[in-house]
């Protein structure tokens, strides 16, 4: 399903309804909570959230969302029963979210420590990876959290933002516009690789294309969230 928003100087349009696709088959998992039990999202479910993300034009760009491969067979009623939509978070600067998955966790404030992994995307490269956390890996291969104190200023305003009002073990989708995006080369997270860097950075702060009028679109960052903890310090 292709779901399509527009980009203008003074503001861009979000897709408003998404099609979940469920399913119950030996290959995916349940964990349960309280309870009752709920469908796991595993790594490869997140990577495809963020594979299929948004394609760029100068004025427009299209979101589609995947929750099934080809071996799964959607009824409509199991596609009509989830419609979620983006909406803005409050006091955000215009971030737009929408929760792939409600943590049951705790919900970090100023001073707390919390962990995420992410994909992070670049909407006027066509929706280009420009870093994920997955990649980040420790010794024995395992993929390493982005770790940031909520409120330190040290990470840009659109993920402390989207952070803020999720609870650990939650999943969101969020729109970041370039006001809440990077305002400059020194903000986190920031993509190890150098190239990756290079690409992002010089896309941003073009230059030429910002006394063109494009600095509304540039830096609209597409990000996929899962906040894994929240440490009171």
């Amino acid at each position: 399903m292709m779901l399509s928003y527009g980009a203008s100087t003074s503001s861009f349009r979000l897709p408003q309804n998404v099609t979940f696709c469920t399913y119950s088959n030996s290959h995916h998992p349940t964990t349960t909570h309280g309870g009752e039990s709920h469908p796991v999202v595993t790594r490869r479910t997140l990577s495809l959230l963020a594979t299929a993300t948004a394609t760029v034009t100068a004025a427009a760009f299209s979101v589609p969302i995947l929750f099934c491969d080809s071996s799964v067979r959607c009824s409509e009623s199991a596609a009509a029963a989830a419609t979620p939509k983006f909406s803005e978070l409050p006091e955000s600067g215009g971030v737009k979210a929408l929760d792939l998955r409600i943590g049951d966790g705790d919900s970090p404030v100023n001073g707390d420590q919390v962990a995420i992994h992410y994909y992070g995307r670049l909407a006027a490269k066509q929706g280009w990876r420009f870093d994920s956390t997955y990649d980040h890996k420790d010794e024995t291969g395992e993929p390493l959290p982005f770790i940031f104190t909520v409120g330190s200023g040290k990470v840009i305003a659109g993920i402390e933002a989207a952070v803020r009002s999720m609870k650990a073990g939650g999943i969101r989708r969020v729109i970041i516009p370039p006001s809440e995006g990077y305002q400059n080369m020194s903000q986190e997270p920031i993509p190890p690789d150098f190239f990756d860097r290079q690409r992002l950075f010089t896309t941003i702060f073009n230059p030429t294309r910002l006394a063109n009028g494009e600095g509304s679109t540039l830096g609209i960052l597409i990000f996929d969230i899962e906040l894994v903890n929240v440490k009171h310090l």
